[in-house]
């Protein structure tokens, strides 16, 4: 819960909360004031380190605002957190875990203090509407949280067995590895580190977490606030810096018994192959998605277009749970892709931080190109329902600012195989439900899919035959987006996800953890 008393979630937060607007509006002043422009050090065992090189951090909303200038770290400052994770360890893994259970709800505690101003960064630094900002950050608080409810109800993980005579205690007991690496993506920069930060932490094990170069800013103050709210120095350390050398020694370090990764199905599968050498180790990799929407001639179009359109275009399309493809029964085909273009032609495109925009801009110039790119070929093999064009009007031209996009493209198109990862929806004709459900499945990636259908059988028949981590009916609020710790576990199958688990779900604090079964005999 926020500091100020109201409920923050994805699906519940409005715009027209004059609190929540009031609270927001103070913190994007102190945010400009004092934190941009910046130099930041990055942290190994409490010291401040600065690496061999700094970069200088650009805001997507506006190339000539810098978000500050971080110190990038080399190898050998990854094999001294390391060293130092791994020689604290015994201290922070001996310790009762109800202490560190008060330690991590602490922590959580601080997060939520700060929620305003966390928020009013991040939409800076990656483009986030208020609301998404906001989300992201208390999502963080609520997945320690959870994670910290977790070992509570389990009571630690530590578990009485049977006897075989009165001279036998036997236990079964889970625990922490060691060393854990956590490598978190730009898109969700609070949440998507955190998440998996408190999940180890509070486990026992000790943290080396990498944030992405496009995100630096909110793992730096991810950092500030676990330490403020009391995780010991050598517990946690964060180092900014490159893939090619932070990341990379990460993965490769052989005192790193487990690794977290957020990010593309390429380098997720590299890792997932490659973590481990001389032993199995885990590696838990969320790779993406190209999430499916089916929308059956049984559906409540209003319900279906504001879901599709909130879950193409929130955060221009940079979710992994981001709906990408939509499959409608042929029946309603015209008068949904009507309603949709309606919708995506009322959304308010321009600087975040003002209230009334919606949609920001996309990260970087590289997912400009690809915008552009899946525009021409929409053109060229089919048609650009709305959409299809980088924003070049007065101020937004220094931007990453691009239109929500609805697309017709043949079947063929690499437009429905693609995770393109920004605001572009895929629309075509389907002749019944199952078709649409067979399209659905026809991809590598499971992550999150949707479906709307006022017949309950249909929904039973989605349910029963779709194959994804994350399913969601009917949901106005986000056809295939907005997940919540402890209401709906985000975790994919098949190329989106290595372990079948899922954040803020029941099975996923446990792969932190080993089992050991204990057996002594008293006579």
């Amino acid at each position: 819960m926020a500091a100020t008393g109201f409920r923050i979630t994805y699906a519940t937060m409005s715009a027209d909360d004059p609190e929540l607007n009031e609270h927001y509006e103070r913190a994007v002043e102190k945010v400009r004031r004092e934190w941009l422009g910046q130099k930041h050090p990055f942290f190994v065992n409490g010291e401040e380190r600065w690496g061999g090189d700094t970069h200088v951090e650009r805001s997507p909303i506006d190339r000539d605002l810098v978000v500050g200038e971080f110190a990038q770290g080399t190898r050998q400052d990854v094999k001294d957190a390391v060293a130092a994770a791994r020689a604290f360890f015994p201290e922070w893994s001996g310790m009762p875990w109800q202490e560190r259970v008060a330690i991590m709800r602490r922590a959580a505690e601080v997060i939520s203090e700060r929620v305003f101003e966390l928020a009013a960064l991040m939409a800076v630094e990656v483009g986030k509407n208020r609301l998404e900002a906001l989300g992201d950050v208390q999502e963080t608080a609520e997945l320690i949280e959870y994670y910290c409810d977790s070992m509570e109800r389990n009571e630690g993980f530590s578990k009485p067995m049977s006897s075989l005579s009165e001279s036998e205690r036997n236990r079964d007991v889970l625990k922490p590895y060691g060393v854990w690496g956590v490598i978190s993506p730009f898109n969700f920069p609070f949440a998507l580190a955190g998440g998996p930060v408190g999940a180890a932490l509070v486990t026992g094990n000790c943290v080396v977490l990498k944030p992405s170069n496009a995100g630096a800013a909110m793992g730096v103050k991810l950092y500030e606030a676990l330490r403020d709210g009391g995780v010991p120095a050598g517990a946690f350390h964060t180092i900014t810096g490159r893939g090619s050398e932070v990341g990379q020694e990460i993965q490769e370090n052989p005192d790193v018994d487990g690794l977290t990764f957020t990010g593309s199905y390429e380098v997720g599968m590299g890792i997932y192959k490659n973590f481990a050498r001389d032993f199995p180790k885990p590696a838990i990799c969320e790779m993406g998605g190209k999430n499916p929407v089916v929308v059956s001639a049984r559906a409540d179009l209003d319900k279906a277009v504001e879901g599709v359109a909130r879950s193409a275009f929130g955060f221009g399309g940079q979710k992994c749970s981001a709906a990408s493809r939509v499959y409608v029964q042929r029946e309603i085909y015209d008068e949904f892709v009507e309603r949709l273009r309606a919708r995506a032609e009322q959304i308010a495109v321009g600087d975040p931080l003002k209230r009334e925009n919606w949609l920001g801009p996309v990260i970087n110039e590289d997912a400009v190109q690809t915008y552009l790119r899946a525009a021409e070929e929409a053109r060229a093999s089919g048609r650009i329902v709305t959409g299809g064009e980088k924003v070049e009007d007065g101020d937004l031209a220094r931007g990453n600012f691009v239109r929500p996009t609805v697309a017709e493209v043949p079947r063929d198109s690499w437009i429905w195989k693609e995770e393109l990862f920004v605001p572009f929806v895929a629309v075509g004709p389907v002749d019944s439900m199952e078709e649409g459900i067979e399209l659905a499945n026809r991809t590598e990636y499971g992550l999150t899919a949707g479906f709307f259908s006022e017949d309950d059988a249909e929904v039973q028949r989605f349910l029963d035959g779709i194959h994804a981590g994350v399913v969601y009916v009917n949901r106005r609020a986000g056809a295939t987006t907005g997940a919540w710790p402890g209401y709906q576990p985000f975790g994919g199958w098949k190329g989106s996800g290595t372990t079948g688990k899922a954040g803020g779900g029941d099975y996923y604090v446990q792969q932190y953890m080993r089992e050991q079964s204990q057996t002594v005999i008293e006579e």
